[in-house]
């Protein structure tokens, strides 16, 4: 397994809409145990394929840090070709982050639960209600199979309270404990 480095948000990729994922491979698997391995590396909880360069609608999680010690546990898993079929519950702030945006955070509004329907690692078909934090990392990855970053959801007032943050980014000045791909 490799570490892959991650690409920072002015990347063009990161605005792009993804494929969808053709067929099992060996190059595929390859890929999934690097963005697993990378996100563990990083300290993330969910990584999307265009975070490390590649249009696939993929992406991989793993919310139990993130649970309450009586939440159902989950362990790391592999969205292909995700949809989501139906978001429910009230809208509900929670602070987010980004591995492509590093230290930057701040709360984002979104629907409490989440269904979705994916394909997992092995091609299985599988149907899944997530809340709380699983159901968050589902959609903020969602969202970046999209083209779609979570400052997008933040007021101009909150994006140019980041503005340095991101310059500092887009310069490659803010130093990361992981390995990223800054756009030159």
């Amino acid at each position: 397994m490799a570490i892959l480095p991650i690409v920072t948000y002015n990347d063009p990729i990161l605005r792009e809409t993804t494929n969808e994922v053709e067929e099992n491979s060996d190059e595929l698997q390859e890929l999934i145990d690097n963005m697993l391995e990378t996100m563990y590396n990083s300290d993330g909880v969910g990584l999307a394929a265009p975070q490390v360069g590649e249009k696939h609608r993929l992406f991989v999680m793993d919310s139990d840090p993130m649970l309450e010690e009586d939440d159902v546990k989950y362990g790391p898993m592999v969205f292909i070709n995700p949809v989501i079929l139906e978001k429910k519950g009230n809208k509900v702030p929670m602070d987010e982050g980004c591995l492509s945006i590093p230290e930057v955070s701040d709360k984002v509004f979104r629907p409490e639960t989440i269904t979705i329907e994916y394909f997992d690692r092995d091609f299985n078909k599988m149907r899944l209600e997530a809340n709380g934090w699983t159901s968050r990392i589902i959609q903020h990855e969602y969202d970046h199979l999209d083209g779609v970053l979570f400052i997008d959801y933040l007021s101009t007032f909150k994006r140019r309270m980041h503005k340095k943050e991101l310059e500092a980014i887009n310069s490659g000045e803010k130093k990361v404990k992981y390995p990223v791909a800054a756009k030159d």
